[in-house]
């Protein structure tokens, strides 16, 4: 019978708990090198002779996430963690006897990283404002969107025109006591534009229609049909049906990308922002034009 992985892990915990134990007991004292620390702080483990204090520990602890911290909970707990601590000590102490921290290619990675935490921190200091944006910011860059987007009318349009109001005022009996609008369409309508596809314009959007027809389907409600409309190019019948999920679901999924795409813009522009109140302060100059980099840069 396999065991679970949740034994497994239980089972490690507590074998892993008894050597913690000896350590902390000191067993390693006799080792050489091994010099407790001047200070009366609790040592929890000791790894070739260097102490993992209480402190250290709790420190690396309290800056794990919650649920990074629930998962060492349900594997063993803190005792876990410690010796995930102690693995990690063991790692860096052998990097360091093979002379790893002595590698030129190491140190350059580490210069570099750190450059980045300094500028990662002075920019967090800097850009303290929280960059947000206003509904009225998000419905401009809506508006100026429209042709991606839905309505908030989110229905979808079929119309057919007959040539007079006796035809049309027919239609709309027969439509209203079943009559499939679409085949009436196709076989009466003289837009011609659209009869083949039995009068369907798609999701609703603005300037869809001629106005005297938009003003009539924002008052009809999905399956209604409209009683004839009159208009310089005869009567016109509507329908608006609701539009399928799936379509819905993909307008609102435009619109956080949109409410992203501001947001970066914003965020961009706060930053340059920044930059520039400190590169005003600074003096900036390139090589001469014999340099690769310096040519793409003055080119532009």
């Amino acid at each position: 019978m396999h065991r679970s992985t949740t034994g497994f892990a239980a089972a490690s915990a507590v074998r892993q708990a008894g050597l913690f134990t000896l350590i902390v007991a000191g067993l390693l004292a006799p080792w050489t090198g091994c010099t407790p620390p001047q200070s009366e702080e609790r040592v929890v483990a000791f790894v070739n002779g260097k102490p993992i204090t209480q402190t250290e520990f709790d420190h690396e602890w309290s800056d794990l996430p919650d649920a990074t911290k629930a998962r060492y909970e349900k594997e063993g707990g803190r005792q876990v963690f410690l010796k995930e601590l102690v693995d990690h000590e063991l790692l860096l102490q052998e990097a360091r006897k093979q002379g790893l921290d002595q590698s030129d290619a190491i140190r350059d990675r580490v210069r570099r990283y750190k450059e980045k935490l300094l500028k990662d921190e002075l920019l967090k200091d800097r850009m303290k404002t929280t960059v947000e944006l206003t509904k009225e910011e998000l419905d401009r860059y809506y508006e100026e969107h429209a042709g991606e987007l839905l309505t908030p009318l989110k229905v979808r349009v079929a119309q057919m025109l007959l040539p007079n109001f006796p035809a049309a005022k027919d239609l709309e009996t027969q439509v209203n006591r079943g009559g499939d609008f679409g085949k009436f369409a196709q076989r009466y309508s003289v837009d011609y534009k659209t009869k083949a596809k039995g009068g369907d314009l798609g999701p609703y959007r603005k300037g869809l229609v001629i106005p005297e027809v938009d003003e009539v389907i924002k008052t009809l409600k999905p399956g209604m049909v409209s009683a004839p409309i009159k208009t310089e190019a005869g009567y016109y019948l509507v329908q608006v049906t609701a539009l399928d999920p799936e379509i819905i679901q993909a307008d609102l999924a435009k619109r956080e990308r949109l409410r992203q795409e501001l947001l970066y813009l914003k965020r961009k522009q706060y930053f340059d922002s920044v930059i520039a109140e400190i590169k005003a302060k600074a003096v900036v100059k390139l090589a001469d034009g014999s340099h690769p980099v310096a040519d793409g840069l003055t080119k532009r």
